[in-house]
């Protein structure tokens, strides 16, 4: 639909979104674990619901269908499609799990991965797909998981890694021994995603964890995909060094978003959109806030808006 500016037909900017949610993985993969999760399936259907209000074409991935193969065919589809200020809005509720970075200057790096139905997508995967997106395209997402990498990595013996929960919440987090089995049986796939991805950005790509440790300095951004045209906004369920918290009816990061959305009565930008949600969770769970490509004006919109 187009509307009319001084005689001129001006097309409206399209948008689509992408909802994964995660209650369950195959064993098959993951070592025998199965991952069972409570509230995944409601967050990915309130994120498409609040798309679909919003105008968006919205598809959805639940437990099953929420394999690498058809995420990856969505967002590539998405990525070939929009232009130059359009929008493409992709959630996560799942796991958050780890294999060990073969490409990054550190031999005991961890990558983070979102823990998909049949295998896990390396946040190197990531980053490099949303660098397929055409100059001035706006990419926003919304990772409600766990960052386990770091945390099993950095966190003290000492220091608990699940904060306490309620009775009705368990950490999205793939337990530790669950992800080094994962990876002894699957290496040289993962080994091999990661290798594919440093060869396609070329000689010099930065860890993805270690530019976005260091988001206000751009100059590092660019080595996670070289040539990052779109602009992106990603909001994540805690930090790296917590743990993302599953419920009965939503995760705990989807229920406050949607609790600081309000139906759409929420006025203000991407910015204060995350601080709200932030304040609403407890000092042990607190989302953090990441930008990739030139992403100022993209921050100071209203979230969703089309």
């Amino acid at each position: 639909m187009a509307s009319s500016t001084h005689g001129r037909s001006v097309p409206k900017h399209q948008a689509v979104s992408l909802h994964i949610g995660l209650n369950s993985v195959d064993p098959a993969h993951y070592g025998g674990w199965s991952g069972e999760l409570s509230a995944c399936e409601f967050d990915a259907n309130d994120m498409a619901a609040i798309a679909k209000v919003q105008g968006m074409k919205a598809t959805v991935l639940l437990t099953k269908k929420g394999t690498r193969a058809k995420v990856l065919s969505s967002i590539r589809a998405a990525a070939k499609a929009l232009k130059s200020g359009d929008l493409f809005f992709l959630s996560y509720s799942g796991h958050g799990g780890q294999v060990p970075d073969v490409t990054g200057d550190e031999d005991d790096k961890q990558d983070e991965t979102w823990c998909l139905y049949d295998a896990q997508l390396i946040d190197d995967e990531l980053y490099h797909e949303l660098g397929r997106f055409r100059a001035g395209v706006r990419i926003v997402v919304l990772s409600d998981s766990c960052h386990s990498g770091t945390v099993t990595r950095d966190l003290p013996a000492t220091v608990a890694i699940v904060p306490t929960a309620q009775p009705s919440q368990r950490p999205k987090l793939m337990p530790r021994s669950v992800g080094l089995r994962t990876y002894r049986d699957n290496q040289a796939f993962y080994d091999r995603l990661q290798r594919e991805v440093a060869k396609a950005a070329g000689d010099g790509v930065i860890d993805p964890d270690q530019a976005l440790a260091n988001v206000a300095v751009s100059s590092r951004l660019t080595g996670v995909v070289r040539n990052f045209k779109a602009a992106a906004v990603l909001i994540s369920g805690c930090q790296d060094n917590q743990t993302s918290m599953d419920g009965a009816h939503n995760g705990a990061f989807t229920e406050q978003l949607l609790a600081v959305w309000n139906n759409g009565g929420f006025k203000g930008s991407y910015a204060s959109f995350h601080a709200r949600i932030r304040a609403r969770l407890p000092p042990t769970q607190s989302p953090n806030l990441f930008a990739l490509g030139a992403a100022g004006a993209l921050m100071a919109q209203q979230p969703f808006s089309v």
